[in-house]
């Protein structure tokens, strides 16, 4: 008798126990991912940063292996490709997001790590320092033929009923309800956050520190995200993307490159810190491909590198206070100040012909950029993505039983997500998500036809005995005879053909 007492008595308190996410993380029902992708970083950006920095990086106390960036057709991958690989675990080709090809140079849409967290009813996020809509914040929450469809995926991303979204983008967002500061983001408290901090991409590092201080950092948005998604008791997966070390790799901006490595540092410490403390989450940060060769080293040195000190690499980088673009930005349109915005991208001590010779350059910021990798002993070998293998980093506490280590292909990363979060098959789910439209109607006896709206958004319509059912492209809903319904899914449409979520 006493004993059902006690047991009367302990099933009374937890039943009124407020929810505390630290109790509930302890018992292991509940887990979560946070997936981090440092957009064109190979191994010498890494490095370079950490001698920036003086002393080591979050990122070298997880690092447990490296991962095979090829694409599908391709030795050297776009991000679009490669970041559907890890979402989806398929390989795929240039451009493509969330699809793989088919005939005609179309794809079809392939599910997706984080439709497949949401199907099970944990919380989601993503967050970007580039536009939410880009490449590769997009493969993980969008399908479609071309990354650079930015308004069509930017619909299908407010109909997926993401919890969190972090970044820029403004400019394509169709989320209504949306904040637009730091200050705001720092002051939200409920259960989903949409915060769109620039018409296109946030800031680099350096520049938003000092330009547009309006903007949150990486970290600050990965902090909150964990808090808001934290909130979700039955766990949540969480992407990151530091954007710009891709940007700043295209343009062989090495003070950009360092910027950005050190800003998603920081967001891996925040991201780490969470992780530790709570044992059951996954964290697996990598990059998604290479970009411009950069080497430590150059012709200068190839003699002197037995005697080349990090100094010699560093210290020039340190004297600027903005990245190429945040200096050339405050560059007036007659270019008196030209030597003020050299200074501040840490070329001191230039002669006036050498100013002069810079003014009239047809490309400032390249002949800016190639100076300082000139001053700095650094070397590039492109402008463009490369194909080497990258680092890939990973850290689960006592309830984490699987994580990645070792050498490893980019499409394997999914089954990890897979496995830890208990999810469904994404085979199954893509069956399950996107079944063709046409094949499905036509065998019940609808005929079925393709037309485009007074907006110029395709729907696909079935009709069959006076019965409408119409399903616009991008969106969560199917209108039936007028009336909609809401889907647990979004509708695909590749420009021929259309998928739609298994009514």
């Amino acid at each position: 008798m006493f004993k059902r007492l006690i047991i009367a008595v302990l099933i009374y308190s937890f039943s009124f126990m407020p929810y505390n996410a630290e109790a509930s993380l302890s018992e292991g029902s509940r887990k979560n991912v946070i997936f981090m992708i440092m957009d064109g970083t190979n191994s010498d950006v890494i490095t370079l940063a950490r001698h920036y920095k003086g002393k080591p990086l979050a990122l070298d106390e997880i690092l447990t292996g490296g991962v095979r960036t090829y694409s599908l057709r391709s030795a050297i991958t776009d991000s679009a490709a490669a970041a559907t690989a890890m979402a989806t675990g398929h390989k795929t080709t240039v451009d493509f997001i969330g699809m793989v090809p088919v005939k005609e140079n179309r794809g079809r849409p392939v599910a997706n790590v984080l439709e497949a967290a949401k199907e099970k009813g944990l919380a989601t996020g993503i967050i970007a320092t580039a536009p939410i809509q880009h490449a590769t914040p997009a493969a993980f929450s969008a399908h479609t033929n071309s990354r650079h469809q930015m308004k069509e995926i930017g619909f299908q991303q407010a109909h997926q009923n993401i919890d969190v979204m972090l970044g820029g983008g403004k400019k394509y967002a169709f989320i209504p309800d949306h904040i637009s500061t730091k200050t705001e983001m720092m002051n939200s408290n409920g259960l989903r956050l949409h915060g769109f901090f620039s018409e296109e991409d946030i800031a680099y590092e350096f520049d938003r520190r000092k330009l547009h201080p309006e903007q949150p950092s990486l970290a600050e948005m990965t902090k909150k995200a964990l808090q808001t998604l934290a909130q979700n008791p039955n766990g949540f997966f969480l992407f990151i993307e530091g954007s710009k070390v891709d940007f700043a790799g295209h343009k062989n901006d090495p003070v950009g490159m360092v910027s950005e490595v050190l800003a998603f540092d920081e967001a891996v410490k925040e991201a780490l810190q969470f992780a530790i403390k709570d044992q059951n989450t996954l964290l697996i940060a990598v990059a998604d491909h290479g970009n411009s060769g950069l080497t430590m080293g150059n012709r200068q040195t190839d003699q002197s590198y037995p005697e080349t000190p990090p100094g010699h690499f560093t210290e020039p980088l340190k004297k600027a206070s903005l990245t190429v673009t945040g200096a050339v930005s405050q560059l007036k349109r007659n270019k008196s100040n030209m030597k003020d915005v050299l200074e501040s991208y840490g070329l001191d001590d230039l002669s006036q012909s050498q100013i002069e010779r810079i003014k009239k350059a047809e490309d400032i910021e390249k002949a800016m950029v190639q100076l300082m990798a000139e001053r700095a002993h650094l070397g590039f070998t492109t402008r463009g993505h490369s194909g080497e293998d990258v680092f890939l980093y990973s850290y689960g506490g006592k309830g984490v039983l699987h994580k990645p280590q070792g050498l490893i292909n980019n499409t394997e990363l999914p089954e990890y997500v897979i496995k830890h979060l208990g999810l469904s098959p994404l085979s199954e789910l893509t069956k399950k998500r996107f079944v063709p439209a046409r094949d499905y109607y036509v065998q019940m006896g609808y005929n079925t036809k393709i037309k485009a709206d007074k907006n110029k958004q395709a729907i696909f319509t079935a009709e069959k005995n006076g019965k409408i059912i119409q399903y616009p492209a991008n969106r969560n809903i199917r209108i039936v005879n007028g009336k909609k319904e809401t889907l647990k899914g979004i509708t695909v449409y590749n420009g021929k053909d259309f998928w739609i979520p298994k009514p």
